[in-house]
């Protein structure tokens, strides 16, 4: 999923996302997975942070949304 997660984002090649942790929340007929990364350059230093949420609606028609 990083590798998705990481040209949403926008990260350089050169750069690796590591996921620091995972959060879930239903509301609002909404399943929402959050996902938290460390953006860490070619030498391992974190350059960045990261939240990206995907959302899929628990009634038809399903439709997903990744930010």
């Amino acid at each position: 999923m990083s590798d998705e997660h990481k040209k949403k984002i926008g990260i350089p090649d050169a750069h690796d996302l590591a996921q620091t942790d995972t959060k879930w929340e239903q509301r609002r007929g909404r399943d929402t997975d959050y996902y938290l990364y460390d953006e860490v350059d070619a030498d391992g230093n974190v350059v960045g942070k990261y939240e990206v949420s995907e959302s899929m609606s628990i009634y038809p028609p399903f439709g997903t949304t990744m930010s």
